[in-house]
């Protein structure tokens, strides 16, 4: 089909392939700074792991390097988002624990990402807003667990 015209593709092939662009524009027109983005993230992959999390574990989830990930966490501790504390499973190991701070920066930021999509999906009807916000969450909870199975089996 690669050799095919754009103009001889059904309308859904055209849509499909327009995905990825789409999720590049939307990442960029965040209404955040990068910092914010970063630190939302950091934030989110430890709230949502299901267990104890390392800086190994966190940069894994982000797909970043050990380093970056280290710098991140630093920051966060500065800004008192993040605490380090001994595993519950093996105290020779550190864990990363959001702080009272890191839970309300967190939820201060949901809610400027939700207002955002508001204001962004105002012109759609009330019904369409929910089924894409639902489509969207089905989206990110399954691109999820298709990194974890992708992380898997390069292991």
């Amino acid at each position: 089909m690669s050799s095919a015209s754009s103009s001889e593709q059904p309308p859904d092939d055209l849509v499909l392939d327009q995905i990825g662009p789409a999720l590049s524009r939307l990442r960029r027109r965040a209404p955040a700074s990068s910092k914010d983005l970063s630190r939302n993230l950091v934030l989110n992959v430890i709230a949502d792991a299901p267990g104890e999390t390392t800086v190994g574990d966190l940069a894994a989830a982000m797909g970043v390097a050990q380093p970056v990930a280290s710098r991140t966490v630093a920051a966060c501790i500065e800004e008192g988002l993040l605490r380090r504390a001994a595993s519950q499973s093996d105290g020779r190991r550190t864990v990363l624990e959001l702080t009272e701070h890191g839970e309300a920066e967190r939820t201060r930021f949901a809610a400027e990402q939700r207002k955002a999509f508001q204001e962004i999906t105002a012109a759609w009807s009330p019904e369409e807003q929910i089924q894409f916000a639902r489509l969207l969450v089905r989206y990110g909870a399954d691109a999820a667990a298709w990194s974890g199975k992708q992380a898997t089996s390069r292991d």
